[in-house]
């Protein structure tokens, strides 16, 4: 799960020359992107092609090739690199724990300068340590807020957004009886399920790892939150008549966008989806048990640079470039996602035409992110899209399931820093 996770781009991956040095002395830096448009019209090829250029004029002696593909193949390709023996300098990814683990990316402070490092917001800059040492850099973020169609909310008389379970549940309640399909959309399909489940972990006061950054699935908050969605939501038919086991992300955006779900959990390009199916809508922060949720999810994708080629200094002259305020503002805004740093944080609060990012900005001072510095996260994910589901059908059993993916989880972890 990324960001940019409602990118759906299949573009074709454009291609430059590898980063080499050049007979005439020029460092070139090979640089690999993900797309994060959905046509070519959009795609961020042109963004990182035109930032090139721009560094070029300024900077002499360094080139930047660059290659970009679509988000359901770029991790792989750069794996293929790396494995390969050809990693590029950079990689803008979804994922750097592996590579860390095994030593073949720079450090932050390696390559960075003081004010690039202390310009980034420190709860994000931190969700890329591993050991306490930041490898993977926040490229772009987002977090996550609940959505409510205000002409269903109205016709079923719910004067305001629920803060609370049993609100959820009473305004569900209301939505049902006048017949909307899906009260609340709950996607627990293998395309939303970690970040589903991330929520509701959070608004139980839960979450994937405890204080000390260890494995905590099957804590009583966890289990508590899908006891509830067993038995006070999906038992009681207030997510529609689909099974949330197998419904995923889109789906429910979707059928949103179509007025027929009342409330869900969703991320800023459901306001581009939802204003496009001219949906009247709002949106409000996550509810919890007892009141608003102490935070919310917040998802980062991620930058880091490989110690293969050596080109260190070079490295950091342009990730420094690259997160300077206006050009972490020009990719933010093209794309509706948020920026990672303080002052395109600040300048975006005071831009009238990022006014709709402004409530899930808001959010990201509190929200926490996946232990995506594990490098057993990939595979515990992957086993949370195919069990977690299964705790909110009739029969399920939370405590079990969440005992199951814990145990899994745990081993996987002893495995991966034994074999490291």
């Amino acid at each position: 799960m990324t960001a940019a996770s409602a990118a759906t781009a299949t573009l074709a991956p454009v291609l430059t020359a590898c980063g080499t040095d050049t007979p005439g002395g020029d460092k070139r830096l090979k640089l690999v992107a993900a797309d994060y448009g959905d046509k070519e019209e959009n795609s961020s090829r042109k963004y990182w092609e035109n930032l090139a250029r721009e560094f070029e004029k300024e900077h002499s002696g360094i080139k930047i090739d660059v290659e970009v593909y679509s988000w359901t193949e770029v991790d792989k390709k750069v794996a293929e690199m790396v494995a390969g023996g050809k990693a590029p300098d950079i990689a803008q990814i979804g994922a750097y724990a592996d590579f860390a683990a095994t030593g073949k990316l720079y450090s932050a402070d390696q390559m960075l300068s003081i004010p690039t490092q202390a310009d980034f917001m420190a709860s994000i800059a931190k969700a890329g340590e591993v050991h306490r040492v930041q490898y993977g850099i926040p490229f772009v973020s987002s977090s996550r807020l609940l959505f409510f169609n205000k002409k269903l909310f109205a016709k079923a008389g719910i004067a305001k957004a629920p803060t609370s379970w049993d609100e959820i549940q009473a305004a569900a309640k209301k939505l049902k009886a006048i017949g909307v399909k899906i009260p609340f959309g709950l996607p627990l399909g293998p395309e939303e399920a970690p970040a589903e489940t991330m929520m509701w972990m959070l608004s139980a006061g839960g979450g994937y790892t405890n204080q000390d950054g260890s494995y905590s699935l099957d804590s009583p908050e966890n289990i508590k939150a899908f006891t509830w969605l067993r038995d006070e939501l999906v038992g009681q038919g207030l997510a529609g008549s689909g099974d949330p086991a197998r419904t995923n992300r889109q789906e429910v955006f979707d059928a949103f966008c179509k007025g027929d779900v009342g409330m869900l959990n969703g991320h800023p390009t459901l306001m581009q989806q939802a204003r496009a199916g001219r949906i009247d809508f709002d949106m409000a922060p996550l509810p919890g048990v007892k009141g608003l949720s102490k935070s919310t999810m917040g998802v980062a994708d991620w930058m880091m640079a490989f110690k293969r080629n050596g080109h260190r200094e070079q490295i950091g002259t342009f990730l420094d470039y690259v997160f300077t305020k206006d050009n972490v503002l020009s990719f933010t805004t093209e794309y509706k996602l948020l920026p990672v740093t303080t002052s395109a944080a600040e300048a975006m609060k005071e831009s009238r035409a990022n006014s709709d990012l402004w409530q899930f900005l808001q959010q990201l001072t509190n929200a926490e992110f996946y232990p995506a510095n594990k490098t057993s996260w990939a595979s515990v994910s992957k086993t949370i899209k195919e069990k977690i589901g299964s705790t909110v059908r009739k029969g399920g059993d939370p405590a079990a399931v969440l005992g199951e993916i814990q145990r899994e989880a745990l081993a996987t972890e002893l495995a991966n820093s034994t074999d490291r």
